[in-house]
């Protein structure tokens, strides 16, 4: 049994190389280097720096850890850890809460003034009725004057393959009826069945501001006055 067993073995164990198979390392635990906190770090007593570099209103300078920490304690102010690996460690004294309300309250203000141009589609058929496409009309309107994009689609459907002219003719009128909102990227294009084409918001023009104040008259050319000659008074005295 054991010489069936050795030879049945030995082909594989002559690709074995000398030096052996390489023993792989152990994999890392999650999180053990290079692990990043999420959230603020606070002061705490895991960190045993005994001095630490204080930024309070502006202000920069080296404290004790029991000068910051009393000074936290005496205002109600939150030490936030800035950076670890500068020596000493550097913390800013803050009310953390009214921070994190200023920089919510600023993103918030940002998103609003941010727009995310959009492709809105607007779908038609070769048989549309004039209601169905001054209301689709209005739609494309009123998204370009959003500024988002419009895409027109137009798909013809089994014989009216044979009337591809009149698809071209509705997606022109489409786009002349926008002129004022948007104009066309590129051309009108056609894929099989398909004939769409996409249209970019225009750039308002920037209105100049006209002063309030009414333009004076133009000046009058001054009327040389006539010299008045006075009479000679009465000599009384004669």
């Amino acid at each position: 049994m054991g010489g069936r067993f050795k030879s049945s073995f030995t082909p594989y164990l002559s690709t074995i190389p000398k030096e052996g198979f390489p023993i792989s390392t152990p994999y890392a635990k999650a999180g053990s280097q290079g692990e990043k906190t999420k959230g603020p770090v606070f002061l705490n007593p895991r960190i045993r720096a005994t001095e630490l570099r204080l930024i309070q209103d502006g202000d920069t300078q080296i404290v004790s850890r029991q000068e910051a920490e009393r000074l936290a304690e005496e205002t109600g102010l939150d030490l936030l850890v800035i950076s670890l690996e500068s020596s000493p460690p550097v913390v800013r004294l803050i009310d953390y809460g009214k921070y994190k309300y200023e920089q919510e309250k600023k993103i918030r203000i940002a998103k609003k003034k941010q727009h995310v141009t959009e492709v809105k589609e607007v779908k038609m058929t070769v048989r549309i009725d004039d209601h169905d496409y001054v209301t689709k009309l209005n739609n494309a309107k009123r998204f370009l004057e959003q500024g988002d994009k419009v895409k027109f689609t137009l798909r013809l459907k089994g014989r009216e393959i044979q009337h591809h002219n009149l698809g071209v003719a509705l997606a022109q009128r489409f786009v002349v009826d926008l002129e004022e909102f948007g104009s066309v990227d590129g051309r009108i294009a056609t894929q099989g069945r398909v004939i769409s084409c996409v249209l970019s918001p225009k750039a308002t023009p920037s209105v100049k501001k006209t002063s309030s104040t009414p333009k004076s008259a133009p000046k009058s050319e001054a009327v040389p006055e006539k010299e008045t000659t006075e009479a000679p008074s009465a000599d009384t005295n004669e």
